[in-house]
Parts: structure tokens; C-alpha cells; sequence
């Protein structure tokens, strides 16, 4: 049991607020690309990065590489958030809320690869193991894809005076 839900119960609400973070995430980072704020958006994508971050570590598993991932997520999104709600993305923290939230994001899609990997069957197939060619080129893809994606959001996104 986990905040009085049974572990299946839990591992839902955690995926479905992961999913919803990658997916309120990609739209937000699409939105710099082109210059759109979307504060609502990035409200929701940051809240649930978060929680999905927090969740995380209430799963009785032993220390894995997904729990560095929710520090190093954890201290990333702490750096975000006082960039964005603290210091107004004035100056370089503009420049500085973009690289760590499409970091945390990028971490979280990593996380959602892996997972989709060891629980999909017929991903698992593929690299049983997950150090096997298919996972490794996924993994590549999708870090080229989200540098190229923080490179865009960078350059996209434009701050005004953030509330």
C-alpha cells in the first residue's frame, strides 16, 4: 500500500501523471519554439513533472537510475520554477528556465523509454536487458530529438514579464 492505494493503483496515478507531464511538456516546449508563452500550459507541465518526480519516490523498490534521474529532475525543476516565478525570466534566467525544463522533460521521456521497454512485450523483445542495440538507438533519437527541441525553444522563446 502507498498513500492507502494498493501498488497497481499507485503505479496508474503515477503513470498517468507522467504522461500527462510529457504530453503538457511537449506542448509548452513547441509553443517557445514558435514564441507562444502558454503560462497555463507550463503551470501543468511543471506541477506534474514534479508530482511525477515526488511519486516516484514513494514506490518501496530499492535505489535505481530512475531515482538519480528524480534528483537530478528535482533539482532541475527547482532551478525552473525560481527562474520563472521568481526572477520573472529576467536577464539570463530565460535562457536558464528553457535548458532545465526541457532537461527535466527530456529525463522524463527518458524514464517513460525505459519503462516502455521493460513492460511493453513486445519492446521487451527487442532489448530484454535494455543495453541492446533498439533500446540504445530509442534512447539516441530521443536525445538528439530534445537537444535539437532545446536549441529551437531557446532561440523561440521570448519573455515578456512573467507573472
Amino acid at each position: 500500500m502507498i498513500l492507502g492505494m494498493s501498488t497497481e493503483t499507485f503505479t496508474q496515478l503515477h503513470v498517468a501523471i507522467s504522461i500527462i507531464a510529457i504530453l503538457s511538456g511537449l506542448f509548452v516546449v513547441f509553443g517557445w519554439i514558435s514564441g507562444a508563452r502558454r503560462d497555463g500550459a507550463t503551470a501543468i507541465f511543471l506541477a506534474t513533472t514534479i508530482l511525477t518526480s515526488v511519486t516516484g519516490f514513494l514506490f518501496p523498490f530499492a535505489w535505481t537510475p530512475g531515482n538519480i534521474i528524480g534528483v537530478l529532475s528535482m533539482f532541475l525543476l527547482t532551478i525552473a520554477v525560481l527562474a520563472r516565478y521568481q526572477y520573472k525570466l529576467a536577464g539570463g534566467w530565460r535562457r536558464t528556465y528553457v535548458i532545465t525544463a526541457v532537461i527535466s522533460l527530456y529525463f522524463n521521456f527518458f524514464v517513460f523509454i525505459v519503462q516502455s521497454f521493460q513492460k511493453i512485450p513486445p519492446l521487451h523483445e527487442l532489448a530484454p536487458k535494455g543495453s541492446e542495440p533498439p533500446f540504445a538507438v530509442v534512447q539516441l533519437v530521443a536525445l538528439a530529438m530534445f537537444v535539437w527541441i532545446g536549441f529551437r525553444a531557446v532561440k523561440g522563446f521570448r519573455a515578456t514579464v512573467a507573472t
